[in-house]
């Protein structure tokens, strides 16, 4: 190779080079995430949520949005740092502020919905396309809420019922088991925090939950909490078809996460437990992979045009 050409190969590997790293270095900012069950205001009226998306609810949401939730897993706003009531506006809590989910925050009692039982063990399945590091908190609505109102931040305890740090993302979700407050009847609104601590994301989102009323209270234990069940089925993303039918897996010895969860709650025990197969990456991550592919092949055919000369 001549001192002219392995200077043109060198010349084309340091312009591509820039851009592979830049989209390279993108990749974990494309993380997100959003509970499917109990399933999500984002994700039900999501193309992907199934019948839920049809409902009056989800119509209504989308209308009001102005366009479909698509990216339902993109509720994030960034640099919060912790500051959730001062930086959301309160009537905004479900869409985190932003004006493209506007339409999650609409005050009404027919939302998608998951029954539950007061004091028994939850088992949450948040999906997500990256792991990261960071804290999930569990908050629910005080008793009286009226889902006709919008949801403010007085609606909800000043702490929430329990925090998980750090769970394992396996096949495709977090799964998040804690002991739910066992005095709640009626429709309450289950609002999730997922701060990052690898990037300065704040993930926001809205479950809404039927509590029967006189229920009895639940055991403590993930092998006897009761299935989450919505009115119609949901489809899972992070769900293989082959594996077992059950919304909530026990969670597997050692992997339990260490956890702190609220005074009224002594027992929670949130751990994260073993899924089934990984869930692909949503539009955006798709779209850098596709932009690395073309950046690459580019690169190539420059570096061999350059070496024919």
């Amino acid at each position: 190779m001549s001192r002219m050409t392995a200077h043109r190969t060198a010349l084309a590997g340091a312009l591509v080079t820039p851009f592979l790293l830049s989209l390279w270095a993108a990749g974990p900012a494309q993380a997100h995430g959003a509970p499917t069950d109990p399933v999500s205001r984002a994700y039900a009226c999501s193309p992907d949520g199934g019948a839920n998306a049809n409902s009056a609810a989800c119509k209504a949401a989308v209308a009001a949005n102005g366009a479909p939730f698509t990216f339902w897993d993109n509720v994030r706003v960034p640099d919060v740092g912790g500051r959730d009531r001062q930086v959301i506006p309160d009537g905004k809590l479900c869409s985190g502020g932003l004006p493209d989910y506007k339409g999650l925050d609409l005050a009404r009692a027919d939302w998608p919905s998951t029954n539950l039982e007061p004091g028994a063990t939850l088992t949450m399945k948040y999906a997500s396309t990256i792991p990261h590091t960071g804290t999930f908190k569990l908050y629910l609505t005080k008793q009286g809420y009226d889902p006709t109102k919008p949801l403010t931040w007085s609606e909800l305890p000043t702490q929430p019922f329990a925090s998980v740090k750090d769970p394992a993302l396996t096949g495709g979700a977090y799964r998040i088991t804690a002991k739910l407050p066992s005095d709640r009847t009626g429709h309450q609104v289950l609002y999730t925090i997922w701060q990052n601590s690898s990037t300065p994301d704040t993930y926001y989102s809205c479950s809404d939950v039927v509590f029967p009323r006189g229920a009895k209270s639940g055991g403590s234990s993930a092998a006897g909490a009761p299935r989450s069940k919505s009115p119609s089925p949901v489809p899972d993303p992070t769900a293989d078809p082959a594996a077992e039918k059950d919304s909530t897996p026990t969670a597997p010895a050692g992997s339990a996460t260490e956890a702190t969860t609220a005074p009224s709650n002594p027992d929670s025990t949130p751990v994260a437990s073993t899924g089934t197969t990984d869930s692909g990456p949503s539009a955006p991550m798709m779209a850098g992979g596709a932009a690395t592919v073309l950046v690459l092949t580019g690169g190539a055919a420059l570096a061999l045009r350059l070496r024919r000369r």
